[in-house]
């Protein structure tokens, strides 16, 4: 169905292929598509093979309690290694002495970072050290080139040179500053971010995990019902309700589609998330939920000019399933204050909603604290994303090196300007634990949840895992990292 809109690329773009596992069959519309349908743009198999796994390093030299190369070289050196000819022997030892150098490079630039780190914010700090050893690391690596280590140390590198002339420290103490860095991502053309957006979504399930997880808790909490309000924490692009809305309009069994109702949180400013970007985005999300006979209406809600939310501004109507939907800094997201957060889901307690869906990015500090610490916790994290978006697209470095310039190099940098501007101590949430403490009770993650889960880390590579954590919460992991979790709760005298 072609649409009279300016936005027809980039429903295109956004929408198309993108299903929810609960659709079992396909209509006529441009924009509906099947679930079983949907298949990796990568053959994986075909393309899966030694990657850049400096995650693993990275993560090895924190269980051992510290950085240690003789160790990790003998441990390279002593793998399994048994020859069957002489021919073979060669090609080992010719791959043993590439691995063992670029294994010393990776442990060369860790020990340079938390150098810089340690100079910047030490005991001893001493800003020109940290100035001579960033001046090292700018000839070493480049965001551009090399492998995902050199590609990663470069934007810490970046973030630290920040630190050092300032750049973290432009905002003070406002607790309520939201920008991702001194590079946020709004100063990219629109075009480029939409591209990295599709891009992040073919190249791993970050997107769609907490998404897919959120909506089908939804549709099993509103089965029955004719009315349903989403209230909206971070609303994006919108594409999170495209697939809700298809799951709803396809459903075989149990009433008509019900009506759907979103209220997006906006926020002032001259940021992506402005009022107008809400407002083109409920165009959009009109215009699709028309184009596939979804019953809707999109409505958006200001917060204070500190970012504080009212419950009282939000228009309740009597009979409706309120949905509480609150996503948090996945690799793709605007920062959001802690306060902001709870101010959010503190005034959603009050409303008593059947449901709130929470996605957040799972990151924590190690040691003792302090911004070493949580400058290594960084490193850990964003060497575990690194490493699953190269096993995506192995072959695509022009693809990764978007995704990384646009999205993650911004996030990079505006986290260690927070962790300095608080000398590390800033209190780490746990939203899911926090949701738990001021009363909400948590809703089961279903049999049907769990499975769509493994379905979709399937049709990637298979170093992403999922586990089930308390009954209520699915957590997506790249190996022995935990990246992002979802979970569901519901108000405590529901009877779900």
């Amino acid at each position: 169905m072609a649409m009279a809109m300016d936005f027809d690329d980039f429903f295109h773009l956004d929408f198309s292929g993108y299903s929810s596992a609960t659709t079992t069959t396909t209509t006529g519309d441009d924009y509906a598509c099947n679930w079983n349908d949907w298949s990796p743009v990568v053959d994986w198999e075909a393309l899966s093979g030694g990657q850049d796994d400096f995650h693993d390093l990275i993560e090895s030299m924190m269980d051992d309690g510290g950085l240690n190369p003789n160790a990790r070289v003998a441990n390279i050196a002593h793998g399994p290694c048994n020859s069957v000819s002489t021919e073979t022997s060669s090609s080992s030892m010719a791959v043993d002495e590439e691995t063992n150098g670029e294994d010393f490079k990776g442990l060369r630039l860790v020990h340079l970072l938390m150098a810089a780190a340690e100079a910047l914010t030490g005991v001893n700090k001493s800003r020109e050290l940290a100035q001579v050893i960033l001046i090292r690391l700018k000839e070493l690596v480049s965001p551009n080139d090399g492998s995902n280590m050199e590609r990663l140390a470069a934007y810490f590198t970046d973030a630290l040179q920040g630190l050092l002339e300032g750049a973290g420290g432009v905002h003070g103490n406002n607790k309520h500053y939201t920008s991702n860095g001194p590079h946020h991502r709004d100063d990219h053309h629109h075009t480029d971010v939409l591209a990295a957006f599709q891009l992040l979504q073919d190249m791993s399930p970050y997107v769609k995990f907490g998404h897919f997880t959120a909506n089908q808790a939804i549709l099993e909490a509103v089965a029955n019902d004719r009315r349903v309000h989403i209230v909206d924490y971070d609303i994006m692009e919108g594409i999170q309700w495209a697939s809700l809305m298809q799951a709803l309009v396809s459903r075989k069994d149990g009433p008509p589609a019900p009506h759907l109702r979103i209220t997006a949180l906006s926020r002032g400013g001259s940021g992506r998330r402005s009022i107008s970007t809400v407002q083109e985005t409920g165009r959009r999300l009109v215009a699709f939920a028309a184009s596939i006979g979804q019953p809707f209406s999109f409505h958006q809600c200001r917060l204070d000019s500190d970012e504080t939310f009212k419950a009282s501004a939000l228009k309740l109507v009597r009979g409706e399933a309120l949905i509480i939907n609150c996503m948090l800094h996945l690799p793709h997201f605007s920062y959001r204050a802690p306060d902001s957060i709870a101010s959010f889901l503190s005034g959603a307690k009050t409303l008593t909603p059947r449901l709130v869906t929470l996605v957040e990015e799972e990151t924590g500090p190690i040691g003792d604290g302090g911004f070493v610490s949580r400058f290594m916790d960084s490193l850990h994290h964003y060497s575990a994303v690194y490493d699953s978006l190269e096993a995506g697209f192995p072959m695509q470095s022009r693809a990764r090196a978007l995704v990384e310039r646009v999205f993650l190099g911004p996030r990079i940098s505006g986290s260690l300007a927070r962790i300095y501007r608080t000398c590390g101590e800033e209190e780490v949430y746990s939203w899911g634990d926090w949701l738990g403490a001021v009363g909400f009770k948590p809703v089961n993650i279903s049999f049907a949840n769990h499975c769509q889960a493994k379905l979709l880390l399937g049709l990637f590579n298979d170093g992403y895992r999922v586990e089930e954590l308390a009954n209520n919460r699915l957590v997506l992991g790249w190996k022995s990292r935990r990246l992002l979790s979802a979970s569901v709760w519901t108000s405590f005298d529901s009877n779900l």
